[in-house]
C-alpha cells in the first residue's frame, strides 16, 4: 500500500509541475476543433501561451528566476525553430501575423514548457544533485549538443558521440527527489532518457494537433520517428544543464560526495 501511495503521490506532483504544457496540449486541441475569431489559430496561440505564462508568474507558480530561465530556453527554441523550418526539417503551413521566417512566435513555448516543467518539478520533489560534474564541462557539452542540431546538416551529426560523453561525464551523477517525505535517487543520464521519452510523446500529441507538421505528416498525421527520441534526450540534456546551473548558482541543490 505505501508503494502505491507513494506512485500515486509522485504522479500528482508531476501532474502538477505539467500545468504550462497540459495548458499547451489543452489549446492545441481545442483550436484544431473550432475556429477562433479575428485572428489566426497561431497569434490566439501565441496570446493564450502569453496570458498563462503572466497567470503562472502572477499566482506564484513560477518565480521571476525561473520567468528568466524560461524566456531563455523560449529564445533558444525560437532560434532553433527558424533553423529548421528553413532547412525543411518540419513546417508552420498555417497563416499567422506573428510569425518569423515561417516561424509562429507560439512555438517558443513547447520550449519553455520543458524549462517550465524541470523547474516546477525540482522545486515540487525538492531535487538534488549529486557529484554534479564541473562547472566548465557542463557549459562545453550544452554548447556543442546545441550546435550540434545546426551544424549537423552540413557536416556530420556527431550526436551519438554526444550522447557517449553524456554517459562519461555523468556517468557518477545521481539526481535524489523528495516523494511524501522519502528520498529516492536515480542516475541522471537515466533521468535524461525517461525525460525524453515522455516528451517524445507529446511531440506525437501535439503534431496530431496540428502544431507543426513534418515532411512525412503533410498529407496525414503519422507517427514520429522512435529515433526523435534521441534529438529529445539531447535537448532535454541542454534544459536540464541550464537549469541546475540556476539552482547551483543559488547554492542549495548541488552536493559533492
Amino acid at each position: 500500500m505505501r508503494t502505491l501511495k507513494q506512485l500515486v503521490f509522485f504522479g500528482w506532483e508531476q501532474a502538477l509541475s505539467c500545468i504550462f504544457p497540459v495548458v499547451i496540449f489543452t489549446t492545441l486541441a481545442f483550436t484544431k476543433f473550432i475556429s477562433l475569431p479575428i485572428l489566426p489559430r497561431y497569434d490566439w496561440l501565441l496570446i493564450i501561451f502569453l496570458l498563462m505564462q503572466w497567470w503562472m508568474v502572477r499566482s506564484g507558480l513560477e518565480t521571476m528566476d525561473e520567468l528568466k530561465v524560461i524566456t531563455l530556453f523560449h529564445l533558444i527554441g525560437i532560434a532553433l525553430e527558424m533553423f529548421k523550418v528553413h532547412m525543411g526539417s518540419w513546417s508552420y503551413p498555417e497563416e499567422g501575423y506573428f510569425k518569423v521566417f515561417g516561424v509562429p512566435l507560439y512555438s517558443g513555448f513547447m520550449y519553455a514548457s520543458v524549462a517550465s516543467f524541470l523547474c516546477q518539478a525540482w522545486r515540487r520533489l525538492r531535487v538534488e544533485l549529486v557529484r554534479w560534474p564541473p562547472f566548465f564541462v557542463v557549459v562545453l557539452l550544452a554548447v556543442a549538443i546545441y550546435l550540434n542540431f545546426f551544424t549537423h546538416h552540413y557536416m556530420m551529426d556527431v550526436r551519438w558521440w554526444l550522447s557517449g560523453l553524456v554517459l562519461i561525464v555523468f556517468w557518477k551523477s545521481w539526481v535524489t527527489y523528495e516523494v511524501d517525505g522519502t528520498r529516492y535517487r536515480m542516475p541522471l543520464a537515466l533521468s535524461f532518457v525517461l525525460i525524453g521519452f515522455f516528451i517524445w510523446i507529446a511531440e506525437n500529441i501535439a503534431t496530431f494537433f496540428g502544431a507543426w507538421k513534418y515532411p512525412n505528416q503533410t498529407d496525414a498525421w503519422s507517427l514520429v520517428h522512435l529515433g526523435k527520441v534521441s534529438s529529445w534526450v539531447l535537448l532535454v540534456i541542454v534544459s536540464f544543464l541550464i537549469v541546475a546551473t540556476l539552482k547551483q548558482v543559488k547554492g542549495k541543490n548541488t552536493k559533492n560526495f
